[in-house]
């Protein structure tokens, strides 16, 4: 891994990406800064749905293929609000950089390669949805 890889896996979603927080409008109010943005009700329920899709990819480890018409159709839905597919190796530095932050030393290379490709794989379902595969 690179310096700069290094620093970027330091830094906070928008951050890493301020594009992203204008996708972020509940009831079309707009944050006024990040820190709006990640403290509001309505992004905490976001990132609890996001946690429920990474579960839901945990939980059926063995068989991705059985989340592969809803993970689609999540895509879909997120290009329909404007997400770059790009953004999702964003989100996915995002959750790599939170693991690592709340599990410590526990986070270990085997275990950053075992989310990541767990990650990879959530995304590439999601844009067969985006491709309208």
């Amino acid at each position: 891994m690179t310096d700069a890889q290094s620093h970027r896996r330091r830094e906070g979603l928008f951050d890493l990406e301020p594009d992203l927080l204008p996708l972020f409008q509940y009831n079309c109010r707009q944050f006024s800064s990040p820190e709006d943005c990640l403290s509001s009700p309505e992004f905490l329920d976001h990132i609890r749905k996001v946690m429920l899709v990474i579960d839901a990819a945990v939980t059926n480890v063995e068989d991705l293929s059985s989340l592969e018409e809803y993970l689609a159709s999540l895509g879909r839905k997120h290009r329909a609000v404007g997400v770059k597919l790009s953004s999702f190796s964003t989100v996915g530095e995002s959750l790599l950089y939170m693991l690592e932050k709340c599990l410590g030393p526990a986070f270990t290379p085997a275990m950053r390669a075992a989310w990541r490709q767990l990650y990879g794989a959530v995304v590439q379902a999601m844009s067969r949805g985006w491709d309208g595969e």
